[in-house]
């Protein structure tokens, strides 16, 4: 809650009556408001009156007096003014914290961070080549024998921490529309690395804004900063969601993980495909989908290793996550 108050003032040489105050709505609301309450000024009379606003989404829009509306004595006419210099701030995301992530309790204790000792050796396990691995460790005799590039599995080999990608790209032109989904997307991402952070989990976040870009979260006090770089978070139509995480699926930066989060706007059978090798090679990967449609088709093609959970931007994260 931020404080807010206002003043009426009567500066005219009339008396007026039935005058009624028009709030902005659709993206805050006030605590306390004189309701259906009309005030009477007389000439030079004025009234203040105290409360405070709460803000619903992270973003840039108008709060507090949207117009001022004033209706005659005999309720004849009603003349509806707009407020020309209106308020208009800038919201920092709401950080929820969690205890429990649902979605991943059950190999929670695999992603701990392992300290590695000796030298690593090479084993006789394999698995299918995925981009970003050494060519030095393709299995040449498990190739010729499948017919596809293999490559040799480690012991030893530390596969720790996790990766949050989130999407930047805006859907809608309507703020009543995208402003709640953009939100709960960033809420989402906080209350993840926030939780991993107090784990001790070290945590590799990547979206667009124009660019791949990286921040790296290795414990709280990294969280900060973090924090910071989220609140500066800019959606754009022109950000293309799937061309990132084929980017970032391509070039071996995700290799090494247990658990890779995805926070996206929108799922489809394209990114599925895009991220079924990872899935296959033993990488938890969980898509927490934030949208008001109906993507139960999506849900039901869950497994241990791809976990497909729906967010809508109403949702308590504490219970969906």
């Amino acid at each position: 809650p931020y404080p807010y108050y206002f003043i009426l003032q009567n500066e005219d040489k009339f008396a007026f009556a039935g005058i009624r105050i028009m709030f902005f709505s659709d993206f805050s609301y006030m605590e306390e408001l004189p309701g259906e309450i009309e005030f009477e000024l007389l000439p030079g009379e004025k009234y203040k009156y105290e409360t405070s606003f709460v803000c619903k989404y992270r973003g840039e829009y108008e709060v507090g007096i949207k117009a001022v509306v004033i209706t005659d004595f005999f309720r004849l006419f009603c003349l509806k003014s707009a407020v020309k210099e209106t308020k208009k701030v800038i919201v920092a995301p709401k950080l929820i914290k969690i205890y429990e992530l649902k979605s991943i309790s059950d190999i929670s204790v695999m992603i701990q961070r392992e300290t590695v000792t000796g030298t690593t050796e090479s084993d006789t396990v394999t698995r299918e080549y995925l981009h970003g691995d050494a060519l030095k460790q393709i299995h040449w005799k498990a190739t010729a024998r499948n017919q596809k590039l293999m490559t040799r599995g480690l012991h030893g080999e530390e596969k720790s921490g996790a990766v949050i990608f989130y999407d930047t790209q805006r859907y809608h032109k309507d703020p009543k529309i995208y402003l709640p989904i953009e939100n709960r997307i960033l809420e989402t991402v906080l209350a993840l690395v926030f939780f991993l952070s107090e784990k001790s989990i070290p945590v590799h976040a990547y979206y667009s804004q124009n660019e791949i870009r990286q921040n790296n979260v290795n414990g709280v006090s990294y969280f900060e900063e973090f924090y910071e770089n989220i609140n500066r978070i800019s959606f754009d139509k022109n950000e293309d969601t799937k061309s990132s995480i084929l980017y970032i699926l391509q070039n071996g930066l995700l290799m090494d993980k247990q658990v890779i989060f995805f926070v996206l706007h929108k799922v489809d059978y394209e990114i599925l495909e895009m991220t079924k090798p990872f899935s296959e090679n033993g990488v938890v990967i969980v898509f927490y989908v934030i949208t008001e449609e109906n993507i139960e088709d999506f849900r039901m093609m869950s497994d241990a290793n791809r976990r497909i959970i729906a967010i809508k931007p109403q949702d308590e994260l504490e219970e969906v996550l």
